[in-house]
């Protein structure tokens, strides 16, 4: 098992980092909090013309044949800058995943999503549902294709997508289907999540759709699809709670009270102490997440161990964020701000550790 970073990984991280440095500034996030749609065009324009978005799609689609170490050290400096754009729900899931799985036609798509030219997203969530692997929107086939019906919640970027990536249940079998949202059929409605991010609650309707492989395979892309979802969003929570870390700890040193740096305090002490070990038992399971599927071993057992990282380091280092910030660490116009939101919305995308505690289950030996 070798955790070394690869010269790509390094080269992509370094590339995204400068990029985001140079245009993701205090004064844009402010501006992208108080619009009506989060995403960062200009960015993401920057990304694609720097061959970001691209390098780690499969070459036959315009990529550079990287796969998910250097997706994740990308998904880590987004995070860090708690950057507006959906890298992992466009590139990560929805390109690579047509690249793997799709047709020809499908494959175009995610050319043009490896461009930058359109945008693709998944719809994973569902209300009230917490088996992802079983939806509860549903497909059928008739003589004029297939159709979807279902409802599927905070779904990313959904008002700016060309398709959507829909798992919908086929006869009690998981499936994964195409669909465009600007059909009459779907109903895109704008929710307001804890980050305002550009989600959607997307209701189809007898939609029309494509079928992404076959009924047979459904399961098997779903699953692909919700591991990587899951790995990424840890990445981006890893870079996220890196930098909330360095942001607490440089107000610790700076701030002072009675005379003395409130760092220095036993109880604020302390605090700092759990949320540095907190990011770092999480880029230690989030490495080895995803070397292991890196290497086509089954990850399913560190990837949610990960996840469960994620979450639960998520919440503790963004509350130590806020409350050592004190009176700032509530003010919108703080940066601190942008990070309690951001590291608060990928707990609550990744669940709470209870969420965690049942999958994890299929791992722990009989006799323990």
């Amino acid at each position: 098992m070798d955790f070394t970073p690869t010269e790509a990984q390094v080269d992509l991280a370094r590339l995204t980092g400068e990029v985001c440095e140079k245009l993701v500034t205090a004064d844009r996030l402010r501006e992208l909090d108080g619009g009506t749609a989060k995403f960062d065009e200009p960015l993401w324009t920057s990304l694609a013309e720097t061959g970001v978005l691209s390098a780690a799609l499969p070459e036959e689609i315009g990529g550079s044949g990287f796969g998910v170490l250097e997706q994740t050290a990308i998904l880590r400096e987004l995070g860090k800058a708690v950057a507006a754009v959906p890298y992992l729900w466009s590139i990560v899931l929805g390109a690579d995943a047509l690249a793997r799985f799709g047709s020809a036609d499908s494959r175009d798509l995610a050319a043009a999503a490896a461009a930058g030219t359109s945008i693709l997203t998944v719809a994973l969530a569902e209300e009230h549902n917490w088996e992802p692997t079983r939806p509860a929107t549903t497909a059928t086939e008739s003589a004029g294709g297939w159709r979807v019906t279902g409802v599927k919640t905070t779904v990313p970027v959904a008002d700016r997508a060309a398709r959507i990536l829909v798992p919908a249940s086929v006869s009690g079998k998981p499936a994964v289907f195409l669909v465009d949202p600007s059909g009459e059929s779907v109903t895109v409605t704008e929710q307001q999540v804890t980050d305002r991010s550009a989600e959607s609650l997307v209701e189809f309707t007898d939609a029309p759709a494509e079928l992404l492989g076959t009924v047979e395979d459904g399961a098997q892309i779903l699953n692909w699809l919700l591991d990587r979802a899951w790995l990424g969003l840890a990445a981006q929570q890893l870079g996220t709670l890196e930098r909330s870390l360095e942001l607490v700890a440089g107000y610790a040193r700076e701030r002072e009270q009675f005379g003395r740096a409130v760092g220095s305090f036993q109880a604020v002490a302390q605090r700092l102490s759990d949320s540095y070990i907190s990011v770092q038992g999480l880029r230690l399971t989030t490495t080895q997440a995803a070397w292991q599927l890196s290497e086509d071993l089954d990850a399913a057992g560190a990837i949610h161990t990960a996840k469960f990282w994620a979450a639960e380091a998520g919440h503790q280092v963004a509350h130590t964020l806020v409350h050592v910030h004190g009176g700032v660490g509530i003010d919108r116009d703080h940066i601190a701000h942008n990070y309690f939101t951001a590291a608060k919305h990928n707990e609550f995308a990744l669940g709470g550790a209870t969420n965690h505690l049942l999958p994890l289950a299929q791992f722990v030996p009989e006799s323990a």
